[in-house]
Protein backbone atom coordinates (compact mmCIF):
# COMPACT_ATOMS: atom_id res chain seq x y z
CA UNK A 1 0.00 0.00 0.00
CA UNK A 2 1.38 3.29 -0.57
CA UNK A 3 0.90 6.01 2.05
CA UNK A 4 0.91 9.53 0.73
CA UNK A 5 4.41 11.27 1.38
CA UNK A 6 2.22 14.87 2.10
CA UNK A 7 0.56 13.35 5.19
CA UNK A 8 3.39 11.18 6.72
CA UNK A 9 6.26 14.20 6.26
CA UNK A 10 7.32 15.35 9.26
CA UNK A 11 8.73 18.65 7.63
CA UNK A 12 4.45 19.33 6.76
CA UNK A 13 3.08 22.05 8.97
CA UNK A 14 -0.17 20.72 10.64
CA UNK A 15 -2.98 22.26 9.80
CA UNK A 16 -4.10 25.78 11.52
CA UNK A 17 -7.89 25.07 13.12
CA UNK A 18 -9.86 27.84 12.77
CA UNK A 19 -11.30 29.05 16.03
CA UNK A 20 -14.84 28.70 16.99
CA UNK A 21 -16.83 31.23 15.41
CA UNK A 22 -18.93 31.65 19.08
CA UNK A 23 -15.59 31.83 21.03
CA UNK A 24 -14.56 34.91 18.31
CA UNK A 25 -18.01 36.34 19.00
CA UNK A 26 -18.24 36.60 22.66
CA UNK A 27 -14.84 37.76 22.96
CA UNK A 28 -15.81 40.94 21.97
CA UNK A 29 -19.11 41.33 24.09
CA UNK A 30 -18.33 43.59 26.91
CA UNK A 31 -19.29 42.10 30.99
CA UNK A 32 -18.58 43.68 34.00
CA UNK A 33 -15.67 41.80 36.27
CA UNK A 34 -16.95 40.08 39.79
CA UNK A 35 -15.38 37.33 42.00
CA UNK A 36 -17.31 34.94 43.48
CA UNK A 37 -16.14 34.24 47.05
CA UNK A 38 -17.16 31.66 49.47
CA UNK A 39 -15.67 30.51 53.05
CA UNK A 40 -16.29 27.29 55.92
CA UNK A 41 -15.28 24.06 56.14
CA UNK A 42 -14.00 23.67 52.96
CA UNK A 43 -12.01 26.25 52.86
CA UNK A 44 -11.49 30.08 51.83
CA UNK A 45 -11.99 30.30 47.56
CA UNK A 46 -12.44 33.01 45.02
CA UNK A 47 -12.98 32.95 41.54
CA UNK A 48 -13.05 35.40 39.11
CA UNK A 49 -16.63 35.41 36.82
CA UNK A 50 -17.68 37.38 33.90
CA UNK A 51 -21.24 35.59 33.25
CA UNK A 52 -23.35 37.70 36.12
CA UNK A 53 -26.81 39.12 36.05
CA UNK A 54 -29.69 40.00 37.93
CA UNK A 55 -32.40 37.31 37.69
CA UNK A 56 -35.49 38.85 40.02
CA UNK A 57 -36.11 41.68 42.26
CA UNK A 58 -38.53 39.43 43.84
CA UNK A 59 -37.11 37.65 45.37
CA UNK A 60 -33.79 39.02 45.22
CA UNK A 61 -32.20 36.68 43.04
CA UNK A 62 -28.71 36.97 41.01
CA UNK A 63 -27.26 34.68 38.86
CA UNK A 64 -23.32 33.76 37.89
CA UNK A 65 -21.78 31.23 35.66
CA UNK A 66 -18.75 29.01 37.02
CA UNK A 67 -16.86 26.61 34.96
CA UNK A 68 -17.49 22.93 36.59
CA UNK A 69 -13.54 22.07 36.80
CA UNK A 70 -12.96 25.13 39.26
CA UNK A 71 -12.50 23.61 43.04
CA UNK A 72 -14.51 26.52 43.79
CA UNK A 73 -17.81 24.46 43.33
CA UNK A 74 -17.34 21.96 45.85
CA UNK A 75 -16.66 24.53 48.20
CA UNK A 76 -20.07 26.49 47.65
CA UNK A 77 -21.93 23.33 47.75
CA UNK A 78 -21.02 22.33 51.08
CA UNK A 79 -21.30 26.17 52.36
CA UNK A 80 -24.54 26.91 50.39
CA UNK A 81 -23.48 30.34 50.55
CA UNK A 82 -21.49 32.44 48.54
CA UNK A 83 -20.56 36.73 47.87
CA UNK A 84 -20.72 38.45 44.22
CA UNK A 85 -18.60 41.66 44.27
CA UNK A 86 -18.58 43.63 41.29
CA UNK A 87 -14.63 45.06 40.78
CA UNK A 88 -14.37 48.55 40.39
CA UNK A 89 -11.89 49.99 38.32
CA UNK A 90 -9.46 49.56 40.50
CA UNK A 91 -9.42 46.05 40.98
CA UNK A 92 -7.72 44.64 37.62
CA UNK A 93 -5.14 43.02 39.34
CA UNK A 94 -7.80 41.25 41.88
CA UNK A 95 -9.83 39.76 38.95
CA UNK A 96 -6.31 38.35 37.10
CA UNK A 97 -5.30 37.08 40.62
CA UNK A 98 -8.82 35.47 41.20
CA UNK A 99 -8.63 34.22 36.98
CA UNK A 100 -5.31 32.43 37.58
CA UNK A 101 -2.87 34.76 35.84
CA UNK A 102 -1.45 37.19 39.10
CA UNK A 103 1.08 39.69 38.92
CA UNK A 104 4.54 39.19 39.39
CA UNK A 105 5.17 39.09 43.31
CA UNK A 106 1.73 37.28 43.82
CA UNK A 107 0.22 33.71 43.93
CA UNK A 108 -3.18 32.45 41.67
CA UNK A 109 -6.18 32.96 43.89
CA UNK A 110 -4.26 34.90 46.92
CA UNK A 111 -5.64 36.79 48.97
CA UNK A 112 -3.79 39.08 50.11
CA UNK A 113 -4.24 41.41 47.00
CA UNK A 114 -7.34 43.62 47.85
CA UNK A 115 -8.76 44.80 51.27
CA UNK A 116 -11.24 41.88 52.59
CA UNK A 117 -14.02 41.27 55.43
CA UNK A 118 -17.02 39.03 56.39
CA UNK A 119 -20.18 39.47 55.04
CA UNK A 120 -23.03 37.97 57.16
CA UNK A 121 -23.03 34.43 55.78
CA UNK A 122 -19.32 34.52 56.22
CA UNK A 123 -18.37 34.62 52.65
CA UNK A 124 -15.28 36.94 52.23
CA UNK A 125 -16.42 40.74 50.64
CA UNK A 126 -14.48 43.26 48.95
CA UNK A 127 -14.63 46.20 51.11
CA UNK A 128 -14.74 48.93 48.08
CA UNK A 129 -16.10 46.50 45.80
CA UNK A 130 -18.53 49.11 43.55
CA UNK A 131 -21.39 46.57 44.91
CA UNK A 132 -21.70 43.43 46.59
CA UNK A 133 -24.07 40.75 46.90
CA UNK A 134 -23.99 37.94 49.79
CA UNK A 135 -25.85 34.79 48.84
CA UNK A 136 -27.50 31.73 49.64
CA UNK A 137 -28.21 28.75 47.11
CA UNK A 138 -31.29 28.73 45.65
CA UNK A 139 -30.49 26.98 42.38
CA UNK A 140 -28.04 24.90 40.58
CA UNK A 141 -28.13 24.06 37.22
CA UNK A 142 -25.47 21.87 35.08
CA UNK A 143 -24.91 23.64 31.64
CA UNK A 144 -22.37 22.51 29.31
CA UNK A 145 -19.02 22.95 30.59
CA UNK A 146 -20.07 25.18 33.62
CA UNK A 147 -22.48 25.30 36.61
CA UNK A 148 -25.22 28.05 36.75
CA UNK A 149 -25.90 29.10 40.28
CA UNK A 150 -29.21 31.20 41.18
CA UNK A 151 -28.38 33.04 44.76
CA UNK A 152 -31.10 34.47 47.06
CA UNK A 153 -29.45 37.43 47.88
CA UNK A 154 -30.05 38.25 51.66
CA UNK A 155 -27.50 40.92 52.14
CA UNK A 156 -26.36 43.86 49.42
CA UNK A 157 -23.63 46.49 49.49
CA UNK A 158 -23.30 49.17 47.30
CA UNK A 159 -20.18 51.80 46.89
CA UNK A 160 -20.18 53.17 43.68
CA UNK A 161 -17.26 53.83 41.58
CA UNK A 162 -16.75 53.06 37.95
CA UNK A 163 -17.15 49.29 37.34
CA UNK A 164 -14.58 47.13 36.04
CA UNK A 165 -15.52 46.37 32.12
CA UNK A 166 -13.91 43.28 30.00
CA UNK A 167 -13.92 42.99 26.31
CA UNK A 168 -11.43 41.57 23.86
CA UNK A 169 -8.90 40.90 26.46
CA UNK A 170 -8.66 44.21 27.67
CA UNK A 171 -9.96 45.95 30.90
CA UNK A 172 -11.73 49.22 30.39
CA UNK A 173 -14.50 51.51 32.18
CA UNK A 174 -17.79 52.98 30.98
CA UNK A 175 -17.67 56.46 29.15
CA UNK A 176 -20.76 58.14 28.58
CA UNK A 177 -21.99 58.53 24.97
CA UNK A 178 -24.27 61.25 24.18
CA UNK A 179 -27.42 60.33 22.49
CA UNK A 180 -27.83 59.65 18.41
CA UNK A 181 -29.18 62.51 16.88
CA UNK A 182 -31.33 62.41 13.64
CA UNK A 183 -31.52 65.60 11.56
CA UNK A 184 -34.77 64.60 10.35
CA UNK A 185 -36.52 64.23 13.91
CA UNK A 186 -35.90 67.66 15.62
CA UNK A 187 -36.14 66.49 19.70
CA UNK A 188 -35.55 62.97 19.33
CA UNK A 189 -33.62 61.30 22.09
CA UNK A 190 -34.18 59.18 25.24
CA UNK A 191 -36.83 60.93 27.31
CA UNK A 192 -35.36 58.80 30.21
CA UNK A 193 -32.58 60.86 29.94
CA UNK A 194 -34.27 64.25 29.76
CA UNK A 195 -36.13 63.55 32.90
CA UNK A 196 -33.11 62.29 34.75
CA UNK A 197 -31.71 65.99 33.83
CA UNK A 198 -34.95 67.91 34.73
CA UNK A 199 -35.45 65.47 38.44
CA UNK A 200 -32.00 66.68 39.39
CA UNK A 201 -32.73 70.59 38.35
Amino acid sequence: MTVSAERTSPAAPPEARPRDPFITAMAVVATGVTVVATDGEAGRFAQTVSAMCSVSADPRLVLVCINSRSPINEAINTHGSFTVNVLGSQHDHVADTFAGRPWPGKEPWDFSCGEWEQAPSGSPRIRDAVASFDCRIHEVVEAGTHRIYIGLVTSVESHGGDPLIYSAQTYAKPIPVPPSVFDEYPGSGPTYRKNTKENAK
